[in-house]
């Protein structure tokens, strides 16, 4: 050993194929460490997801409740202000909740139409561009 410490250039302490075994060795450890790691992120990351999705589907279902209550509040509402029998302000939400299914199922089947078949129009017509281009650089 030399002065400094360190092992002069000419003196190995193991021969090369030792050395080339080790590090093999430690490069397979770290890789199977990292694909520990990689999968226990991924498990992670997934349960998390997991867990978002089910606050959401509640925060859906409070929603609905919260429709439905507020539509009981207007149909209550209009009977007050219209000084009207109950069943002609439930019968008024009744219609306007008709009307705007009527309105969405509409508009639902005019995007249905416009989306059928659902062939990517643009992109063949660049690969048939793209064809006739290439046809004519090789003539």
């Amino acid at each position: 050993m030399s002065d400094d410490g360190m092992t002069p250039a000419g003196t190995a302490e193991k021969p090369l194929g030792e050395i080339v075994s080790d590090v093999t060795e430690k490069a397979q450890l770290l890789v199977r460490e990292e694909i520990a790691l990689a999968k226990a992120e991924v498990s992670q990351k997934v349960s998390r997801i997991a867990k978002g999705a089910a606050a959401f589907g509640l925060a859906g279902f409070f929603a609905l409740l919260m429709v439905i209550f507020a539509l009981d509040t207007l149909s209550w509402g209009l009977v007050s202000w219209l000084n009207v029998k109950i069943w002609v302000g439930f019968g008024i939400t009744t219609a306007a909740l008709l009307l705007l299914t009527v309105l969405a199922a509409l508009f639902g089947i005019r995007m249905i139409k416009r989306g059928t078949p659902p062939t990517p129009d643009l992109a063949i017509a660049e690969a048939q561009k793209t064809k006739r281009a290439l046809e004519e650089a090789r003539s």
